[in-house]
This record gives structure tokens, sequence and C-alpha cells, in this order.
């Protein structure tokens, strides 16, 4: 769950309540948050699971706070900024590579950021990376057998 939907959720239930001194109503599995408003209610609201909410405001009467916990798993190797970053530098330059926005990225937040980051920051923001086709240059020889090809099969030069 994003942090700004916890926020948004907890000062809803703030608001409602007012104060620490409202309490759940245990009424057949249908909680109860100050002024009538129900856990179920908030959290349709916000579109979260009900134990999520319960917990919050648990949380909430305990402590007089409700802060995000640590999480599991291995830490983002980018800010929300620097994808952004990401995506803006692939905006600007379209035929850039992975490599070449994961370079600049480095550089600007003196973090290294390798390809792969920076290929799947590039899908979450709607864009694809890709490397560009780059043809086999021609040969002096290759072109004059392809001219010479050209002229006898009547394709002209446009």
């Amino acid at each position: 769950m994003q942090v700004d939907v916890m926020g948004e959720c907890l000062s809803s239930i703030k608001h409602v309540v007012g104060t620490t001194s409202g309490c759940f109503y245990p009424r057949s599995n249908h909680w109860e948050v100050g002024e009538g408003r129900s856990v179920t209610s908030v959290a349709a609201e916000f579109g979260i699971a009900h134990s999520i909410v319960s917990r919050l405001w648990r949380q909430f009467q305990t402590t007089g706070t409700a802060i995000r916990g640590f999480s599991s798993g291995r830490p983002r190797g980018t800010t929300p900024a620097d994808d952004r970053y990401i995506v803006l530098q692939a905006r600007r330059n379209r035929r850039q590579t992975a490599g070449e926005i994961a370079r600049h990225a480095t550089q600007a937040t003196g973090r290294p950021i390798s390809r792969f980051t920076v290929a799947r920051r590039l899908h979450g923001g709607g864009l694809f990376a890709r490397r560009p086709v780059r043809c086999v240059p021609l040969t002096p020889s290759h072109r004059g057998r392809r001219s010479l090809w050209c002229r006898n099969t009547g394709i002209e030069r446009q």
C-alpha cells in the first residue's frame, strides 16, 4: 500500500474521531469509529483492506500516532524523483539506450543505477527500453554492386 493512501486514511480517521477518546464498539463484526463512521466504510472509501484500517486505528489509540513500520525486502535503488528523472531523460532523447540513461542518472544522483533498473523504471513510466538497431555500414564495393543491381532491375534512386 502506498504511503499517501495510508496517510489519507489516518487523517480521515483522526478527522472523524477528533480525539483519542473515541473507541471501537464490537457489533457483530462491524466496528464503529466515532461519530457512527465504521472501519468498513473508511476501508471502502480508500479501497484498502478492513484489517489495515483496524490496525491503524488500534495503533493510533495506543500510541497517539500511526507510523508506517519498516518493510522487509531489498531497498529500492532509486527514489521517485530519480524515476521521474529517468523517464524525463528518455523522453528528451528517444534514441538513448538504457545504458546511456543509466550513466546519466548515475552521474546525476551519485549512486550506481544499472541499465536493468532503468529499463524497469521506463516500463513503469509507460516507456519501453530498447536498443536502436544500427545497420552495418556499406563499403564502397557494396554500394557499387547495389547501384549496378538497381540499374539492371530498372529501379532508380529518388
